[in-house]
């Protein structure tokens, strides 16, 4: 099973660097120099034009029209061939920028490349994944479509994923009816995991599932 750790974002500079929006509350281990990384989509094409500057208009159609069957220009390697997204990235080096964490990865050099990247999942294979070692510590893999009930035992829907804000983690409920509900992962509000179970136990307060 794939556990996604993060999702590229925006080039940061011209020499490669991509921001990174983290989905993982172990990013200095999942991100670390030599972390071999999944890609979800893996090896497919980039679809991102390249800014290839101002060109002269083609002959034939009007200016300003589409020729048929004309491609978006894509990033290239140094032999030419498009660049495609390769199913694994090896962290090169990785930083904290202002909130956010910035990431080079093996063999990509420049901005364009970069781009390339943006909106590709990283991932990692649970297997690979260790067991916290605290007994009130989850990862996110292992909390996810657990069924989500009240102290009463009422079924409020099943964890939709776990989303890392700053001031604490969410489990994102996803309710029967489709919409979906932050529940705060504190003690205070989930008073108890139960994995053999299959279960979170919430006690939200008055209309927090309303927000």
């Amino acid at each position: 099973m794939l556990l996604i750790v993060g999702r590229i974002g925006k080039p940061h500079g011209i020499r490669g660097e991509v921001t990174v929006e983290v989905r993982t509350d172990e990013p200095e281990t999942r991100f670390a120099p030599g972390a071999v990384l999944r890609t979800e989509p893996g090896a497919t094409p980039s679809s991102r034009p390249r800014d290839t500057g101002p060109a002269a208009p083609p002959a034939g159609p009007p200016s300003g029209a589409p020729a048929a069957g004309a491609a978006s220009p894509q990033p290239a390697t140094d032999t030419g061939v498009p660049f495609r997204v390769p199913a694994e990235l090896t962290v090169e080096a990785a930083r904290w920028h202002q909130g956010r964490l910035l990431v080079a990865f093996d063999g990509v050099f420049d901005r364009d490349v970069a781009e390339a990247l943006r909106g590709t999942l990283l991932a990692v294979d649970s297997a690979d994944v260790a067991p916290p070692e605290d007994p009130e510590e989850f990862h996110d893999h292992q909390l996810v479509g657990l069924a989500v009930v009240t102290t009463d035992g009422e079924r409020l829907g099943e964890v939709a994923r776990i989303d890392h804000a700053p001031a604490s983690d969410l489990l994102v409920l996803r309710r029967p009816e489709g919409r979906t509900a932050l529940i705060p992962f504190v003690k205070a509000i989930v008073p108890k995991v139960d994995l053999a179970g299959g279960r979170v136990v919430v006690d939200p307060p008055a209309g927090l599932l309303d927000l």
